[in-house]
């Protein structure tokens, strides 16, 4: 029942509009335009304001054709912003791929999955088909922090049940477990002295925070737990022995009890390091976001995986290593599942999709709802 043409040519329009994280303006207000012309009762909230963005998240809400209570209220979303390189995006088709033709990302991330919403409204609603309660949230500034997520307006929801079209692998991934993340930042304090004349009277911080990066355990943990540190600042000049450095990580784990046990490994391995160069270590560990965990037997599962064997595919439920809206929504109580869209080498100038993978993408959309519907 998709539109082909139709769906190509508005995933090409999105890509073109420059969205880089905290400045979705333009693609919120192209957005706004496409929502309300369908006929959705459209809303922005004050996120932007919030997190320092140019637009706020929007919240479309199609009203139920069904007059059963039973029927759940579903959520669909998607992001609305990229990463870098993503200005001035020139999409191209080759052989039934859609990808980038310079040195920018795609941007399939994640507008494939805003343009697959879309059309999976069209559809249902150019057939008068049967569904309940459709609540479309599009985010701002998912990328580098879930922000837009963390301050949506959530007395505007009504769904207990959602889904997240922003994952790799083909249409019939569901995501049914991803990680808590704790970040982990810390100051080092050590003394400066002239490098030159008496290095002997400094404290070297940065060479103190080497020495404990040197120590821990970090990368690929376990299946379940990973671990990176990502920024590393300090110094500011060549002669002078650096009395601070700033350093910021991270930990993942689908358990959490490995989770803690990563994170004190980390802060303990910084204090322990960090002591013997008489260097003081202020440490700040922050909660990103709680772990997913949905049951096989759940509705929101049961519908992802029941709409992908409605359309030929085999559904395929995994876990992640990653974050997504639906982190945040879960902690919301909205049992959220993550679903496998077909973007590819996402964040890269190679990043492509597959034209047949947006298709299947808006075509599940369209059966989870009517299973919903019908169930």
């Amino acid at each position: 029942m998709v539109n082909r043409e139709r769906l190509v040519n508005e995933f090409l329009e999105l890509v073109k509009v420059d969205s880089p994280s905290g400045q979705e303006r333009q693609i919120a207000e192209l957005l706004k335009q496409k929502l309300i012309h369908l006929g959705l009762d459209v809303y922005e909230d004050n996120a932007g304001g919030e997190v320092g963005a140019t637009a706020g998240n929007l919240i479309a809400t199609l009203p139920g054709n069904v007059k059963n209570e039973e029927v759940p209220v579903l959520l669909f979303s998607a992001h609305m912003d990229t990463v870098e390189p993503g200005r001035g995006i020139k999409p191209i088709i080759e052989e039934g791929v859609i990808r980038s033709s310079t040195d920018t990302i795609l941007g399939a991330d994640d507008k494939a999955g805003i343009a697959a919403i879309l059309e999976a409204i069209r559809v249902i609603l150019e057939n008068d088909i049967e569904h309940g309660e459709l609540e479309i949230v599009f985010t701002i500034w998912e990328e580098g922090g879930l922000k837009g997520a963390k301050a949506l307006d959530y007395s505007r929801i009504n769904a207990k049940i959602g889904y997240v079209l922003d994952s790799d692998g083909e249409p019939g991934t569901i995501i049914v477990s991803a990680p808590a993340h704790n970040n982990i930042a810390a100051t080092i304090k050590g003394k400066a002295a002239h490098a030159g004349q008496c290095p002997e009277n400094g404290v070297n911080a940065i060479v103190a925070a080497s020495k404990a990066i040197s120590k821990m355990n970090i990368g690929r943990i376990d299946s379940e737990t990973t671990a990176n540190i990502g920024i590393i600042k300090g110094g500011k000049a060549t002669n002078i022995v650096p009395d601070h450095t700033y350093i910021e990580g991270e930990a993942r784990s689908l358990d959490v009890k490995k989770l803690e046990l990563q994170t004190k490994h980390m802060c303990e391995t910084l204090k322990t390091e960090v002591g013997k160069f008489n260097a003081e270590v202020i440490i700040k560990v922050t909660r990103e976001y709680n772990a997913i965990k949905l049951s096989e037997n759940s509705p929101v599962v049961e519908y992802a995986v029941q709409a992908a064997r409605k359309i030929g595919l085999t559904p395929k439920l995994t876990h992640t290593g990653g974050g997504s809206d639906a982190s945040v929504f879960n902690e919301r109580g909205i049992s959220c599942a993550v679903l496998g869209i077909g973007m590819n080498k996402v964040h890269t100038v190679d990043e492509n999709i597959k034209i047949d993978d947006l298709c299947n993408t808006a075509n599940i959309v369209i059966e989870i709802v009517k299973l919903a519907c019908s169930n």
